[in-house]
This record gives structure tokens, C-alpha cells and sequence, in this order.
């Protein structure tokens, strides 16, 4: 990093010195209105930017003061807003300069790190931009195709080093600016925390004071359950660790000294941990899945969604073979820190009201051929991804925690949070023989039909895998506290021939996301007909749909079928009124849940791995998956969307044997199975 910095400033200093001044002499004066008042704003951002690139005094007033724009009771009068870019600017420049204005806030993270390159390059082309608007008299005014051709370029030329610097920073062990912020910083003084660059609220200094009044003991229970549940991934899959020297972390701001023990955990272990920011630059976001990754403060949800199909705008045949040139570039030159990866160790944090997003005018979206396009890159992106860092030798978890947004005060908070520690550490072993006795039950079934209560429409078939050997082999995973915290769930991967019905959900919290009245129709195993209650129209419901749930795929096949035996996790959303706003990665484990996309065992169809009782778990593949070798275009969609039924809206779930036999699992929300009811305590106490 410190490297990096020097050479930057030596072959960028002449150029950012000429940006910045001239930056400053921008008045406005000469534009056209209203594109002087845009100039003129971004102009003062990029000053206060420059600022703290040149001397960082990264105070509490300055972090409000650069991400002002973005708090609600400010963002509809943000040019970041493409609906007041749009009434402002017009529908020509509206949507397009709002575009620029996001790409342009990179001027902050840049700024913290010290990284001139990127910030020239920013306020050159910022400059271009400026310079088709001056002095009208002379000129009738840059056309929007003009103005796209300079974003053009800007992205297309500066693609592979946008590319490389992003994939090495999450590939190769650097002294990071937030590795040296975690592990040197007074934690107890926390102005640290706008050290980062990012937007830091009263979310990230509740959650840090939080965690600053636990015990230490509290503390090393939350970093080993994380940690080892890492760990664990790679033995129970029997995957080789020893060739692996580096870990990449997931680092929400506010989680210092639980991350900070993590740091040492794993490098008890062997593996340095990877701190990198999540994407900044145009060119390398819309490729996350569901949780953010890298180090990240506060966000304004509609803000990202408003602009997370800004790519839209250029997206061509051009375009995408220059991403995917740049992408395989860089893999090549940091093929042996990709080698050294062993995987992605991730933390999700909650808490917050489901967001409910608002479709407004102005908004950049993909459709037609660059939609097309996108996906294509997106799986040729996932494709060679696998091949530089593949899931047979890597491994992941993931872990959730609070954010002060679940409760009304400092104190519900921390009863909250004590009570998600406990959850997230909870003893493997009864979990284990539960589990394994409703395994038993499934793999007798030929299908489970599961049945909605009240005003829950769902009425569902599901196939499960003939077993060839039953006293080998098993068709259910016994999930257990390894890559998905907290434990409690058995999955396996539905045959999708003779699965057919409707799946309905009154709210799904998905990706922050929360929809209402989901509804899937399947048939033959693949999504037919969807749509929720959210929007002002079905068509609204059902994009909304298409963008969260099939992130932008169509005609998607049930991955997984599950069932959730966490009652604890479901009791804790109850008791304290937080259902709705728990994380997939808990709320799965509160009832049934169905995935759509890819299987759980995408791209690891052919390592076979064995249950506690000895098993293999055989039903890894679908019809889809099947084509891997002969039509590999076809067997993957690198989508995996977990729907969780909860169990106050599940009437029935029973299999169904060869012979006609019926098992019941759970009836009324209750699990039935002889064996199981210790399951019903925690949802028996709530009524008690």
C-alpha cells in the first residue's frame, strides 16, 4: 500500500495539481443553467474531498458534511437522486449526470487512502464534463451523446486498472488502511472510525460502545464461534487447508473489537486476514451477492438501489469483452494470491426496517440486449472467478449481528445482542441427533407437500432423489454451525420433475429488501408466475421480483428445500417483534425455506461429502446442474435466493413414501416427528 502511494504520487502529482487547481476555478458562471448549480455542487464536494485527501482531519463534522447529501430528510434534493436530477436537469442530462455525481462520492474512500491515481482520474474527466458546458454563447451545449462519450471512455479506458486494483486488494495481504485502523487504533476513542472514508451514523458508534461494554469473554465467544465456524467449513467437507495462507473478511464499521480477535484467531490458524473496501468504481459493482462485501459504514438504501443499474448506460459487446479481458489479467497476475485464498469469511449485520424501495423516474435500468449482455457477464465473471478461486478448494461462513436500529434504546439493544450470542454459539450435539432423526423420516419420502396456514396460499410439491443405497446414502445435509451460523437446518438439493405448486410468503426479507405477499407458481421444478404486494402495480411486484429474488434471471428452478429447526432464533424474533427484520441467514432456520437458482452444491456436484452418521450425501445436482459437462451455459445461474415459510404461517409438512405412507413433520407450526418436540419449547414458552 505504501509502496503504491509513493509511485502514484510521483507519476500523478503534476496531473492532480493541475486537476485540483483548476477544480477550483470553476465557477459556474459560465454554464448554463441549471447545469450550473450541478457544476457548482459537485465542485464543492470534490473541494471538501480534496481537503481531507491533503490534510485529514477525519472529524465526525466532516463525515456529516461529506455524506449529507445522502440523509433522507436531504437526498430528494440530491443530484444523487435521479428524480430530482431528472426534474432539474431534464430527461436528456438528468439520469445520466446522476450517474456521474455517483461515481464522483469515490472521491471520499480515495481520499483516505491516500490514492491520488484514482482521485485524478475522477476530477480530470469531472473537468471534461465541465468543459462541454462552458460559455454557451460560443457553442449550442454538449449533447448527451457527447457527454456519455466522456463517461465512456473514462470506464472503458481506465477498465483494467479499475479491475486489477480491485481484485488485488482482495487477494493480497497488504497493510491495509483498515487492517491498520482495527489492530492500532484506541477502540475506546471512537472518532477511529472516520478514519475510513466511510459514512459513519449514530448506527456504527452505538454498535462499536456496544461492544466496547462487553466482556472479553464475550467477546472471544463471539470471534471463535465466527472463526471456527470457518474452520470447520473445510473439515467437514474435506477440503485442504494446509495449502491456504490468506482469509478475505467482511468487516461492517462498528465491529472492531470483535474483528480484532478474530484477526488473532486466525492467525492462530495459519491464515492472514484480507481487509479490502467494498467496490467503489462504476465498472466493478453489480457483481456482490447478497451481502455486501469488503468493509462498509452506513448506506441510504434507495440511494444504491437508484443507481445499482447505472452500468446499464454502457453496456455493449465492447464493454463487457473489455471487463472480462481486464478481469482475466489481472486473475493471471495475482494467479498465486488467488491460489493462496481459501475463501470468504463474511459477517451480516440487522436490524434495520425492511426496505421497502421506491421505482422513481430518472432511474437507469437494464433491459433488452444490454440486459442480456450484463447477464452474460456476469456468469463469464462467475465462470472464471471459479476457475482462479474454485469452490472445491475454497471454503466461506457467515455470521449475523445486531445493529442498535432492532430496538428502542441502548439497554433493548444490548438484551438483544447478548441473547444473538447466545443463539449464534449454541451446542452442536442435540441439534445433531434431532436432525439426524428427521433426515431418517425424509430419505424414506419420495416427495413433502407443505401446506400454508390461515391466509398463507401456499400448496407445494416437492420431489426428493431416489436413494440406490439407503443404508449408505442420504439425500439431506445435517447442517450444523460450520459455513452458515447459527446451526439448525437439514437441506438437499429437489428433484425438479414432479416439484409443482405455489409458494406464498406475507414478508420476505431478502438482500434488505423486504417484500410483502411473496408469491412463487412453480412447475416442473422452475419458477412459472411470481409477483408481490409491494408497488403501486402487479408489473411494479413483479420487477421488484426479478431484481431481488432472480437478480435479473428468469424462469429460475428450485435450488434447495429445507427445513429450519432453529424454534430459538424464531422465539428471539417474536418475543421482541423483530421477524421481519432478521437476516435470511437466521431467519432460513425458522421454517421451511426453498432457494431459487443453484443448488447449495454448485460447482462441488462431484466432491462428495458425508453426514456425522456416516453417510454420503448424495442428491447434490438437478436436471439443471446435470448439464455442467455437456451444456455448461445451461446448468448455472449463479443466483441462490433462500424464501423462508416461518413456521406461524405453516399449517402442514409431511413426506410422502413410495406406497402412499404419509409422515407428518409439523403440523399447526408444531414438529410432530417423534423425536423432535423438544424443537416446540421455545415456541411453547412464548405463549406461556
Amino acid at each position: 500500500m505504501e509502496e503504491n502511494i509513493y509511485r502514484w504520487q510521483e507519476e500523478y502529482g503534476e496531473r492532480y495539481q493541475l486537476a485540483r487547481d483548476r477544480i477550483r476555478s470553476i465557477s459556474g458562471e459560465g454554464v448554463r443553467e441549471p447545469f450550473g448549480d450541478y457544476f457548482r455542487t459537485l465542485r464543492d464536494f470534490a473541494l471538501l474531498a480534496l481537503s481531507e485527501y491533503e490534510d485529514q482531519k477525519a472529524t465526525a463534522e466532516i463525515n456529516r458534511k461529506l455524506y449529507q447529501d445522502l440523509e433522507p430528510e436531504h437526498y430528494a434534493a440530491s443530484y444523487g437522486n435521479p428524480a430530482c436530477a431528472l426534474s432539474r436537469l431534464g430527461e436528456e442530462y438528468g439520469p445520466l449526470l446522476s450517474a456521474w455525481y455517483r461515481e464522483m462520492r469515490g472521491l471520499i474512500p480515495f481520499a483516505y487512502e491516500k490514492n491520488i491515481k484514482d482521485i485524478t482520474v475522477i476530477l480530470e474527466t469531472f473537468i471534461q464534463l465541465y468543459n462541454e458546458f462552458e460559455y454557451p454563447d460560443t457553442n449550442d451545449g454538449p449533447t448527451p451523446e457527447q457527454l456519455q462519450d466522456i463517461f465512456y471512455s473514462y470506464l472503458y479506458d481506465y477498465c483494467s486498472e479499475f479491475t486489477e486494483a480491485d481484485l488485488q486488494a482482495g487477494l493480497e495481504p497488504a497493510d491495509s488502511l483498515a487492517r491498520r485502523i482495527l489492530m492500532e487504533s484506541d477502540l475506546s476513542d471512537l472518532s477511529y472510525l472516520y478514519r475510513y472514508g466511510e459514512w459513519v451514523t449514530e448506527s456504527e458508534l452505538g454498535t462499536a460502545e456496544l461492544l466496547n461494554s462487553l466482556s472479553e469473554e464475550e467477546i472471544c465467544s463471539m470471534a471463535r464461534a465466527y472463526t471456527e465456524g470457518y474452520l470447520m467449513g473445510f473439515r467437514r467437507a474435506g477440503k485442504d487447508l494446509s495449502r491456504k495462507s490468506t482469509v478475505r473478511v467482511y468487516l461492517p464499521l462498528g465491529f472492531e473489537r470483535f474483528m480484532r480477535k478474530a484477526v488473532e484467531y486466525f492467525e492462530e490458524a495459519g491464515l492472514t486476514p484480507i481487509f479490502f473496501r467494498n467496490p467503489v468504481h462504476l465498472i466493478n459493482r453489480g457483481f456482490a451477492g447478497n451481502v455486501k462485501p469488503g468493509f462498509y459504514g452506513a448506506v441510504n438504501e434507495q440511494f444504491e438501489y437508484d443507481h445499482k443499474d447505472d452500468l446499464a448506460l454502457f453496456m455493449g459487446d465492447r464493454m463487457k469483452a473489455e471487463k472480462l479481458r481486464s478481469l482475466k489479467e489481472a486473475y493471471h497476475a495475482h494467479r498465486e494470491a488467488a491460489a493462496a485464498c481459501s475463501g470468504n469469511a463474511c459477517v451480516e449485520i440487522f436490524g434495520a426496517p425492511g426496505f421497502a424501495p421506491e421505482e422513481r423516474p430518472g432511474r437507469i435500468q437494464f433491459s433488452g440486449r444490454r440486459e442480456h449482455l450484463f447477464r452474460k457477464l456476469r456468469q463469464e465473471k462467475r465462470e472464471m472467478d471459479e476457475s482462479f478461486l474454485p469452490e472445491g478448494e475454497t471454503s466461506f461462513t457467515i455470521i449475523a449481528w445486531p445493529r442498535p436500529e432492532v430496538a428502542e434504546d441502548q439497554e433493548s439493544y444490548r438484551r438483544i445482542f447478548r441473547e444473538v450470542i447466545a443463539l449464534n454459539t449454541l451446542p452442536e450435539d442435540r441439534y445433531r441427533e434431532i436432525q439426524q432423526t428427521l433426515i431418517d423420516a425424509l430419505d424414506r419420502a419420495e416427495r413433502v407437500e407443505i401446506r400454508g396456514r390461515g391466509e398463507n396460499r401456499t400448496d407445494l410439491t416437492v420431489r426428493l432423489r431416489p436413494l440406490q443405497d439407503p443404508e449408505k446414502e442420504t439425500n439431506f445435509e445435517n447442517c450444523l454451525a460450520d459455513v452458515n451460523i447459527p446451526v439448525g437446518e437439514v437441506f438437499t438439493s429437489p428433484v425438479l420433475s414432479g416439484t409443482e405448486g405455489t409458494l406464498h410468503v406475507g414478508r420476505a426479507y431478502i438482500s434488505g429488501y423486504c417484500l410483502k405477499d411473496l408469491y412463487l407458481h412453480f412447475k416442473g421444478g422452475r419458477v412459472t408466475d411470481y409477483g408481490c404486494g409491494n408497488g403501486a402495480s402487479p408489473e411494479e411486484g413483479k420487477r421488484l421480483v426479478e431484481q431481488v429474488v432472480f437478480r435479473g434471471q428468469t424462469e429460475l428452478p428450485m435450488g434447495e428445500f429445507a427445513i429450519g429447526t432453529n424454534t430459538t432464533a424464531y422465539a428471539l424474533g417474536e418475543r421482541y417483534g423483530i421477524s421481519d427484520r432478521l437476516p435470511v441467514l437466521i431467519a432460513e432456520k425458522t421454517g421451511p425455506h426453498f432457494a431459487v437458482g443453484d443448488t447449495c452444491y454448485a460447482h462441488e456436484e462431484d466432491l462428495i461429502t458425508y453426514n456425522p452418521d456416516g453417510k454420503a450425501i448424495t442428491a447434490r445436482s438437478n436436471e439443471c446442474a446435470d448439464l455442467r459437462n455437456s451444456e455448461p451455459e445451461k446448468a448455472y445461474f449463479h443466483v441462490h435466493t433462500d424464501i423462508t415459510l416461518p413456521y406461524g404461517e405453516l399449517d402442514l409438512l409431511q413426506g410422502i413414501d413410495p406406497e402412499g405412507r404419509r409422515t407428518d413433520i409439523i403440523r399447526e407450526g408444531r414438529f410432530v416427528l417423534p423425536g423432535t418436540e423438544e424443537l416446540n419449547r421455545p415456541l411453547e414458552a412464548l405463549s406461556e
